[in-house]
């Protein structure tokens, strides 16, 4: 700007010192606040996978129907792992299509497969092909501590998310 031959210097804006000193506040701010983040984010994954087993169970049950044959969701806990397999000639093979890989669990969760009328070490929930399923509960429990359950409560129903006090 100029005002009749000087030269006048605006000063808006911040020094050097003063964006050091905002930033030196963030991070500070930010590495407090940073563990409390990382059980949210942990909590997060095993929701997800929650509701990742839900919607195989939803797969299940319908392509039971579909196709007329028993479905299984499979769980082997010391392994952390899930995948869904098929029946075909008295034999269950695992589906040739993307819902048949093994799915793994987030790093820190643990399962637990809990059945109504649990036979010896049954890793697996049947589906069958007129709609019904057997009664059980998934359970997921995070490395905090925080529990996921899954829940069918009869055998016509679908899976679904249940409140710990509603079993």
């Amino acid at each position: 700007m100029r005002i009749k031959g000087k030269n006048i210097i605006s000063s808006s804006g911040f020094t050097l010192l003063e964006l050091i000193l905002v930033m030196v506040i963030i991070s500070t701010v930010l590495s407090m606040a940073a563990p409390s983040l990382r059980g949210f984010f942990a909590s997060r994954k095993t929701d997800d996978a929650a509701f990742q087993i839900i919607a195989l169970t939803k797969l299940a049950r319908s392509q039971a129907i579909t196709e007329g044959r028993i479905y299984r969701l499979n769980m082997d806990v010391d392994e952390s792992t899930y995948w869904l397999t098929a029946r075909d000639e008295g034999v269950f093979s695992q589906l040739n299509k993307e819902f048949g890989r093994i799915f793994l669990l987030p790093e820190g969760t643990s399962a637990e497969l809990e059945k109504e009328n649990e036979e010896i070490d049954e890793q697996y929930i049947e589906f069958y092909p007129q709609g019904r399923t057997e009664t059980s509960t998934i359970r997921l429990t995070d490395r905090r501590g925080d529990i996921f359950e899954i829940a069918c409560l009869s055998p016509t129903e679908q899976f679904r998310m249940v409140e710990t006090g509603e079993m």
